[in-house]
Order: structure tokens, then sequence, then C-alpha cells
């Protein structure tokens, strides 16, 4: 006997309806935020404790923290245990002090002073796990104060975070084969088969997703970056990069935005490049 026709579209109205809630309802996956910025133009409108709530609802357990100049990052790290005591806080020393350091950081030797001086005293002495992030592009990277950087990263076991060309980040290799850079922003625009190419040869190479828009193409996850996700899923880390005080406002949009399409893989893949791949390669355990 076949079903009214009522009957029938009813069904159907309660199988689209049924899915949709079921997707709604996949838990989000936990977050480790690999390119974070609390500048101080920032610290006005987002006082700490804002910035911490702000974490807390978009499932951010741990941040990557830097900030210029640094005292940023010590005031999270502060006000943490107290306004958000699940986030996990790993400090990095970025290398500017103002934004007049941008374009010399890397041939000044004040910089590889102050990297040293905040490696061995205040608020994050003992914690600090890299240096950056840092821009460098093309020859930049041949100063003898970027060299006695990356050997200051390598002495101490340090990540570099270098927001640069191809051209940079293969001079860093140069300079020491085993570091370890986390590539923001995966290069920005270098292709997929590319990337492939540079995981290959560099083992210690993690790539950061922020302000790559391509992942998605019309809305779902690219045929691309799946297959490269599925090759290198212990390689990806998931980044917000608030370099400017408005990016704040679109925190959960971004974190949204990363949770659409990492739904698309599968789960172990997707918690990996959430917040599993930070935890190893800083081992850390997220609460």
């Amino acid at each position: 006997m076949r079903a009214p026709t009522s009957l029938k579209a009813f069904l159907a109205l309660f199988s689209i309806a049924f899915c949709a809630k079921a997707a709604y309802a996949v838990e989000p996956l936990t977050v480790f935020d690999a390119h974070m910025h609390y500048n101080i133009e920032a610290r006005e409108s987002y006082p700490p404790a804002r910035v911490l709530e702000i974490f807390r609802q978009s499932n951010v357990r741990g941040i990557l923290a830097t900030s210029r100049p640094n005292d940023g990052s010590e005031l999270l790290m502060k006000a943490a245990p107290a306004a958000n005591p699940a986030l996990t806080v790993v400090p990095f020393i970025r290398v500017y002090r103002d934004r007049a350091d941008y374009g010399t950081w890397h041939k000044n030797p004040e910089i590889v002073a102050m990297i040293e001086r905040e490696f061995a005293v205040g608020a994050m002495k003992g914690k600090v796990r890299g240096i950056g992030e840092f821009h460098l592009y093309g020859d930049e990277a041949k100063s003898k104060e970027f060299a006695q950087i990356v050997a200051f990263a390598q002495k101490n076991d340090l990540w570099l975070h270098a927001h640069s060309d191809e051209a940079a980040l293969l001079h860093i290799f140069a300079l020491n084969p085993k570091a370890k850079v986390i590539w923001a922003h995966t290069g920005f625009s270098v292709a997929t088969e590319r990337v492939a190419v540079l995981m290959k040869s560099h083992p210690d190479l993690m790539a950061e997703l922020s302000y790559r828009n391509d992942i998605t193409d019309g809305g779902k996850l690219s045929k691309q970056w799946r297959a490269l996700f599925t090759t290198y899923p212990d390689r990806f880390l998931l980044g917000s990069d608030c370099w400017v005080t408005e990016r704040w406002a679109q925190y959960g949009e971004i974190m949204d935005y990363y949770q659409r399409w990492l739904a698309e893989l599968p789960r172990d893949i997707g918690n990996k490049i959430a917040h599993r791949n930070a935890e190893r390669i800083f081992g850390i355990k997220l609460n």
C-alpha cells in the first residue's frame, strides 16, 4: 500500500529536519589557536578577561600567545588561571618592540639581545616555546643577526614562527636543516602541490592555516586540501591571527569557518588539525 502524498511529504520533511539536527548536534572540536596576537592596540577594547571569554565561547582550550610588545602575552598568562582555568597558554617571544621594528628586526643586534633577555627573565622564563611570529622575505634571511636567532632557537629547542616567502623559509632550513618551523598562513598562496613537496623534504615543518581562504571551494572542503590533509594529517595547525583589533570582533566567525570544513574530514584527522598536533609538538594536554 502506498503512503498518502501528505504522509510522503511529512516523512521527507522529517528526514531533512533530522539530518540537519544531527549535523548541528556534532560536538565542536577542541581548538588550539596557533597564531594569536594580543597587541597593544587591542587592550583597551579587549581587556584580558574579555579575550579569555572569547576563547571559551569558541571552544579554544589552548593558544600560542604572542604580542607586540611581549607583555601582552604575560597579561593573558597571568589572567588565565582565574578567568579561564581551562586554557593552556604557550608563549612565544615576538621580535617586535613596536611597529618600527618590522622592517629592521632581522638585522638589529638589539632584537637578538631582547630575545635572549625575554627567554632568561620575566614572567615567560622557563615557559617560552618559540620565537615569532616574524616577517621575513628573500635575502632578509641571510643577515648575521637572523643566523644568531636560528642558532639560539636550535640551542634552546625553540620553534620558529615564520611569516615568510618560500625563499626565506628554505634559507632557514639551509641555516639549520633540523629547524622546527611553524609556517604562518602556509605561505598564503603557495600551491598545495608545492606545500606537499616542502613537507616531504622538511619533516619538522608545521603549517598554520590562517588566511588560507582557498581551503574551501563553494563552501566545501576542496579536493586539493582534502588530499593534503589526508596525506599529512600531523603537520597542520589552526590560527586566528588577530593582528589588528578588528579581528577580535570576527573571532567566532573565524573559528566557525574552521569547524565547518573540519567536520568534513574523518574525526581523527579533524582533531589532529584542531588541537592534537599542537599538543604533540608542545608536549601539552588540553583540558
